[in-house]
């Protein structure tokens, strides 16, 4: 590793409404849970219905977080961008540009070929935040560049 500075970046408003609506549909199913057994609806629920009630809820929420995963880690040898559900580290020789284009939810790299890695960590509802990042990694790609 060379002496740049590594950059971390991480989602900030998605990451907040991520752990809040999981909490809130967690809280939900819990009630719900509890309320089945003694509120009179004609059925008659058991414990193992409550229980799957509590695993139904974490399951949804969980997904739910699923939301808080995606990540950047850059640093002058290159970027690993975790989504979702896939991780990818990339040399910066492999990406031509780092792009935000206009009207888009989040950045991307542009790589060789019209192919591109959607950016999921940098999204457009933080505002001057995202601003800030891109910057930061448009300078690590940048002194990667020079040194080449």
């Amino acid at each position: 590793m060379s002496g740049a500075a590594p950059v971390v970046i991480r989602p900030f408003k998605v990451l907040v409404s991520a752990w809040v609506g999981a909490a809130v549909i967690m809280a939900l199913f819990v009630v719900i849970a509890v309320y089945l057994r003694v509120t009179p609806t004609g059925v008659f629920f058991r414990l193992a219905d409550q229980v799957a009630m509590v695993v139904l809820g974490l399951l949804i929420a969980g997904g739910v977080l699923l939301l808080a995963r995606p990540r950047v880690r850059a640093d002058a040898d290159g970027i690993e961008v975790r989504n979702i559900l896939a991780t990818r580290r990339l040399p910066w020789e492999l990406v031509v540009r780092i792009a935000f284009p206009d009207g888009a939810s989040w950045a991307r790299l542009d790589l060789p070929d019209d192919e591109y890695l959607p950016v999921l960590a940098i999204q457009a509802v933080d505002g001057q935040r995202a601003v800030n990042e891109i910057t930061a990694l448009r300078k690590l790609h940048a002194a990667s560049r020079s040194r080449s």
